[in-house]
């Protein structure tokens, strides 16, 4: 899926690197818990967090994420989209709850754990 797909589907506002917003991913996670992300999840592209600190940044960064999805309207500071902005992480903000927007992408075709 292109994450130009997700941000219609999400009906999201893409924050930082729009440039890239027609890659391709094909996996996601949501969570909130970052020492999850990095103890569980294996080969996702996207994270959906309701949490807003410079962490989520560095712990995309270390999962070679491409892509962060800020759900119930979150807003990252300037300091986290900078951090962003040198990886090339695309950051869209969305209105819609976690739960919602992980349905969203799984029902239509975004899945969890599958590599390319």
């Amino acid at each position: 899926m292109k994450i130009s797909t997700m941000q219609n589907l999400l009906d999201a506002k893409v924050l930082c690197c729009e440039e890239n917003i027609e890659h391709h991913v094909y996996s996601a996670c949501g969570c909130d818990l970052m020492s999850d992300v990095l103890a569980y999840v294996k080969d996702q592209a996207v994270l959906l967090t309701g949490l807003v600190n410079p962490q989520v940044i560095r712990t995309a960064v270390m999962m070679d994420m491409n892509c962060i999805v800020f759900v119930r309207s979150k807003l990252p500071s300037e300091e986290m989209l900078a951090l962003a902005e040198e990886s090339g992480i695309v950051v869209m903000t969305t209105d819609k709850r976690l739960y919602e927007a992980c349905g969203l992408l799984y029902s239509n075709g975004l899945v969890g754990n599958k590599t390319k």
